[in-house]
């Protein structure tokens, strides 16, 4: 049986200090809750990752489906467990503004404080290519 993939999206936007990458704050589970990750979810079945990327960001972040544009994808899978894997797609909106819906609190960040963030484990595979992707 193929893993079960879980698609995140790096949301990338025009800042005053550059470009920015879209991160939220995770309420749950207890062990993750407060620190934070690029938006997404599960593929469920027959779903393309895009397709399952555009909904998700739609329910998470209250994006209107059609303002989403999901691109190349970033760096590598992160293998999560036997079971499960992450994989990242670079994303452009076309209008909208992002807002918090299943997360405690979104912020955008620059290239040069990707550092600073308190990652969930998993998303830290990705910020050497987060890093090159906002430079």
């Amino acid at each position: 049986m193929s893993p079960q993939i879980v698609v995140a999206g790096a949301v990338l936007a025009p800042s005053a200090a550059g470009r920015a990458v879209l991160i939220a704050q995770r309420r749950r589970p207890p062990e993750l809750a407060g620190l934070w990750e690029l938006p997404g979810g599960k593929v469920m079945p027959g779903e393309s990752e895009s397709a399952a990327l555009v909904r998700e960001l739609v329910e998470e972040l209250g994006l209107d489906a059609g303002a989403i544009a999901v691109g190349e994808r970033l760096g590598v899978d992160v293998v999560l467990n036997p079971a499960m894997t992450l994989r990242a797609y670079l994303v452009s909106l076309t209008s909208g503004e992002p807002r918090a819906h299943d997360h405690q609190a979104l912020r955008w960040v620059t290239a040069v404080q990707l550092d600073d963030v308190d990652w969930v484990p998993a998303d830290r595979a990705w910020l050497p290519d987060l890093a090159r992707a906002l430079g």
